[in-house]
């Protein structure tokens, strides 16, 4: 080993590393209250031709009266065991097996997928899924109509808020976060929906008190 080098690997072996100062949290705290996050996040979701509905009630009956004879793709965490209260649907698939056994029907024969919601941010209109086995991404990507059902006590001023209640250090790496129905611009610069995912985003904020 050359003295040059020994040198530097002795100098690493001794060096105290400095402490290092911890990073400052980002904070933007809106003071909204329950009624006013709701609101906003409804007005950013209509600004941008989402739609949000405010329910006291259950969400299949609104299913049933909106919904009807509609295939609906449902997956098989807690939502899946309350879709036998729906009534009124003409068929409901539950995503229980690998896509590559039914993909025609995903693409072909599903009008409505339904998922849970990780949580909503009002200041933006932002919903955030969490894709799970029980809930695949493809969920909330390939059927025109995405209706995703949010309890209103996870919806949070904004994103700063979140983190700081989930205590995330590190961002998950497997979050989607959805501002409105699929669009664009791209043929001829005319703005187009549902032609990269969902033509309609439904979110159904679920109020318990």
């Amino acid at each position: 080993m050359t003295d040059s080098r020994a040198h530097i690997l002795n100098r690493l072996r001794h060096h105290e590393l400095t402490p290092q100062a911890k990073a400052p949290v980002y904070q933007k705290p809106l003071g909204l209250s329950k009624a006013q996050r709701i609101k906003s996040f409804t007005e950013k979701q209509q600004a941008v031709r989402g739609e949000v509905v405010l329910l006291n009630g259950s969400w299949t009956d609104w299913m049933d009266k909106h919904f009807k004879d509609a295939h609906l793709l449902i997956g098989t965490g807690e939502l899946g065991d309350q879709a036998s209260d729906l009534k009124n649907a003409k068929a409901i698939t539950h995503y229980d097996q690998p896509i590559e056994s039914w993909k025609p029907d995903l693409f072909e024969q599903i009008d409505v997928s339904i998922t849970t919601s990780h949580a909503g941010l009002a200041e933006s209109g932002t919903l955030i899924l969490k894709p799970t086995p029980q809930e695949p991404r493809l969920m909330s990507l390939v059927p025109p109509a995405h209706v995703a059902i949010l309890d209103a006590n996870r919806l949070y001023e904004n994103f700063a808020e979140l983190m700081s209640a989930e205590d995330w250090s590190e961002m998950p790496t497997n979050l989607l976060l959805i501002s409105g129905p699929s669009k664009t611009a791209d043929i001829e610069q005319t703005l187009a929906y549902g032609i990269h995912g969902p033509k309609r985003l439904i979110t159904l904020i679920v109020n318990h008190d």
